[in-house]
């Protein structure tokens, strides 16, 4: 597992309080996470979530997931927990509009000590979030802990890919995205796996890299106003995301990086 030690749970936070988070929502929707609606339903779909059961969403952001985990797949009720308060308020907001705010409640607390009930829970929920929780051992053992036996733990997430990063290639990709701890698909099903769980897969989903191109394509042919409105109109620190983005994109379509997905039952 890669690391930055420091790197914490504070910058997280003013990542999605500011610019940056907007930026992030600009780029892939409300739902901030590669493959967006696709890989929602492919997920569950996988994990066989579907009407009726009660979720929590480990790391919600603005609670994008949840919405369509309600509205598409019939889940009874979900609850939401992260860290960032601003990002929740969006989300309780934004549940209001679609009157979802019935089904759906937030809790602003650290993923790795969350608080709801041990046992509690039908399925957790993870999209492309949790490469930002620094304690990734604490993060899965609260995730076993929540979940019912036989209950589901299904998760995207962005990962160390088969090719490996180098240690300045890992700094400065950490660095850039604010990840404290990047694991690989093997960290996560060896973690899975000491938490009292049965691994049914664990694997790359192969989207990394022509999403990358995409979010490249999308700013520099339709969305640039906007990315400057987001950041002051400050040409230069357009241009250095974007750099970074390349940085990624290079990464990405030579394996070192990629998106993972996982799926484990409570045993």
């Amino acid at each position: 597992m890669k690391t930055l030690t420091d790197v914490h749970l504070s910058d997280v936070n003013a990542v999605y309080s500011g610019a940056e988070g907007d930026l992030w929502e600009l780029i892939m929707g409300q739902q901030i996470h590669m493959g967006g609606f696709k890989s929602s339903m492919d997920l569950a779909d996988r994990a066989g979530i579907g009407a009726g059961q009660r979720g929590v969403d480990l790391c919600c952001c603005n609670g994008a997931g949840m919405r369509f985990l309600v509205r598409f797949r019939g889940v009874a009720a979900m609850t939401g927990v992260d860290a960032t308060n601003a990002v929740i308020e969006r989300g309780r907001m934004r549940c209001k509009e679609e009157g979802l705010d019935d089904r759906i409640t937030f809790e602003l607390a650290d993923v790795c000590a969350s608080g709801l009930p041990a046992g509690g829970a039908d399925f957790v929920w993870g999209e492309d979030a949790w490469c930002y929780v620094e304690d990734k051992p604490r993060l899965i053992a609260e995730a076993a802990r929540i979940v019912r036996k036989g209950g589901v733990i299904a998760f995207t997430d962005w990962v160390e890919g088969p090719a490996g990063l180098s240690a300045a290639e890992a700094e400065r990709y950490l660095r850039f995205m604010k990840f404290p701890t990047l694991a690989s698909i093997a960290d996560y099903r060896d973690l899975l796996e000491r938490s009292g769980c049965s691994v049914t897969e664990a694997s790359d989903t192969g989207r990394f890299a022509s999403h990358i191109d995409l979010y490249l394509q999308m700013v520099d042919m339709q969305l640039t106003y906007d990315a400057l409105r987001i950041l002051g109109f400050d040409g230069d620190a357009v241009a250095g995301v974007a750099g970074e983005m390349v940085f990624l994109q290079q990464l990405a379509h030579a394996g070192k990086i990629a998106q993972g997905r996982f799926i484990a039952r409570k045993r």
